[in-house]
């Protein structure tokens, strides 16, 4: 029996096309004839972001450079893509955020076994149900909705517990030239850049297989 194929995907909780992405992903796992194991690691797009910046989406997206006059297009734009994979971002519900404590929550969910489902309720909090990511009580409670135990996960982001980790999985993404999320890589030998179609991703898992199994 093969080996399963393991890739490891960078992506941001806050990124939308990390969550369209990851929805394309698991369609092309879904269709896949062979084992697939996934780990996430940490990336942050803006971490000079306040957790608690003060303004509302659009303002946030005028901070960083974006034509106040082209955001809305650009919102319909991304949200009918998202809604073609069954999401249904609500851009204008948004809390602008670091999301250096998701991360953090993200691999304390690793260490107790849940970090797939954390992570889908983190970017489900973030674009559909406009909840606040950024921070710890939100975060605290959110992991004690998919089985976490909730004092572990408020002194583990007390404390920091998980930082060093994120930055090495963002050191990681530096050395092998990570300039952007989503970013997959299959193997450890196959790097795919962006949110890539559901045919695509496919495609490439069974060249990664086709090659595994030519090897010596």
């Amino acid at each position: 029996m093969a080996a399963p194929i393991k890739v490891d995907i960078w992506s941001d909780v806050a990124c939308p096309w990390c969550f369209i992405g990851k929805r394309r992903f698991e369609a092309a796992v879904a269709a896949f004839d062979g084992e697939v194991e996934v780990e996430y690691h940490s990336y942050e797009l803006a971490p000079d972001t306040p957790v608690d910046y003060p303004g509302t989406h659009r303002d946030y997206l005028v901070s960083r450079g974006f034509p106040a006059e082209q955001i809305g297009a650009m919102d319909a734009r991304v949200s009918g893509i998202a809604e073609s994979v069954g999401l249904h971002y609500d851009f204008e519900a948004n809390h602008p955020t670091r999301t250096l404590k998701a991360h953090e929550l993200i691999h304390f969910a690793k260490a107790n076994g849940r970090q797939a489902e954390m992570k889908e309720r983190l970017m489900q909090a973030y674009f559909e149900r406009g909840e606040h990511v950024g921070r710890i009580d939100d975060l605290v409670r959110m992991a004690g909705e998919i089985g976490l135990d909730e004092s572990d996960a408020r002194a583990a982001l007390e404390a920091g517990t998980y930082a060093a980790d994120v930055q090495a999985d963002i050191q990681v993404a530096r050395e092998i030239g990570v300039r952007g999320v989503p970013f997959f890589v299959f193997d450890m030998r196959v790097g795919v850049s962006g949110a890539q179609e559901t045919s695509t991703f496919l495609e490439v898992l069974g060249n990664v297989r086709a090659e595994a199994a030519a090897a010596p």
